[in-house]
């Protein structure tokens, strides 16, 4: 697992905080202090993980992280920022962060966040490796080894998280999951009030894929249980 974390961040106080605490997680730590430097690293492609402030001298971190999805870099971004909206949120997440925490955050839940991305992007580089069969339902069609997904043999952008959350619900049309187990399946961490992070995630990729987001046809909301990809297509 690449333990290098990359962390683009302009506040003193806040790196010298995570400097303090991360050290004795087996880190490796690299850092930007503006958003042009955090691009120039993140090209290198050598980090495990990259935390990434929001507002920054020069480039916005949300900036960076388009510019770094536009170049195809895929390196697992995690948002810090003191932006609590609900809109920010999505925004953040929209534009291909894989996960967003909010200042002042507990360093605890942090490092949980950190260990919980770099595991999750160790296992998919692994399935990666391996000759993944196309799924096609309806005028929808995955593919798993490109990680591409094609509505009516258009090409949709969806971030990498979108991506993981349709895979692993069309592997297995049905088969019903609650928010808690796609936290610990997805996301890999499971804290109590973090459900409405999955159902933010089913609205965005609804939005993407479904002719109608309000009557949706392939991702399935299953009343006080959780979701399921459709078996009647």
């Amino acid at each position: 697992m690449n333990k290098r974390v990359l962390i683009v961040e302009d506040d003193p106080e806040i790196i010298s905080l995570l400097k303090e605490n991360l050290k004795y997680e087996d880190f490796d730590l690299s850092f930007a202090s503006d958003g042009n430097t955090g691009l120039e690293k993140a090209r290198r492609k050598d980090h495990g993980v990259i935390i990434l402030d929001w507002m920054l001298p020069e480039v916005s971190g949300i900036d960076v992280v388009k510019m770094m999805r536009k170049e195809n870099i895929q390196t697992p971004v995690i948002m810090l920022t003191a932006r609590h909206a609900e809109m920010d949120k999505i925004e953040g997440l929209e534009s291909g962060c894989d996960d967003y925490i909010t200042k002042p955050f507990n360093m605890r839940e942090l490092i949980a966040r950190i260990n919980a991305v770099m595991r999750r992007n160790a296992r998919r580089q692994h399935d990666d490796n391996g000759d993944m069969p196309l799924i096609t339902v309806g005028d929808l069609s995955i593919d798993q080894n490109s990680r591409k997904v094609f509505l009516k043999g258009e090409e949709l952008q969806l971030t990498a998280t979108e991506f993981n959350l349709i895979t692993l619900l069309a592997r297995q049309p049905g088969r019903v999951y609650s928010r808690k187990q796609l936290l610990d399946l997805i996301w890999d961490y499971s804290y109590a009030g973090y459900e409405n992070t999955v159902n933010t995630h089913v609205n965005r990729l609804r939005s993407k894929i479904e002719e109608n987001p309000n009557k949706p046809t392939y991702v399935i909301t299953v009343w006080g249980v959780g979701y399921k990809f459709s078996d009647e297509l």
